[in-house]
């Protein structure tokens, strides 16, 4: 289950606490993380765009919101370094990290591979 960054925490406990507003982004870039938390790079990896609408990411129930679309990333264009979680930032290059989770179990995306997360994969809940 992914959990908030800093930056994400403070924003919900300010908007809470204070009616400090903050908008969310219009699109969340999925990417990959190694176990030190560095993003993996090279071999023709890049995060993956998700537009942040309802359809995507349907209502919470139970204190939970899956991602109703697959998500998948390009070919892998040379084998990518284990990665060990998933992470959602605010832009496709550089922007803010804003939530991460440990995969079930790490993987190493080979050369000639498309990986991907299949719809109701990624799972947030609040707890």
């Amino acid at each position: 289950m992914p959990s908030k960054e800093t930056s994400t925490a403070n924003e919900t406990l300010d908007k809470w606490f204070g009616r400090s507003d903050f908008t969310p982004p219009a699109t969340w870039y999925v990417g990959l993380l190694d176990a030190s938390d560095t993003e993996l790079s090279g071999g023709g990896y890049a995060r993956v765009a998700v537009a942040n609408n309802t359809t995507n990411f349907p209502a919470a129930s139970a204190k939970q919101k899956s991602i109703a679309a697959a998500v998948t990333f390009p070919t892998a264009a040379g084998d990518w370094d284990e990665a060990a979680k998933v992470g959602f930032w605010t832009a496709s290059t550089g922007g803010t990290l804003k939530f991460k989770t440990l995969l079930d179990a790490p993987v190493t995306v080979l050369d000639g591979i498309e990986f991907s997360f299949l719809a109701g994969d990624l799972v947030f809940i609040e707890g």
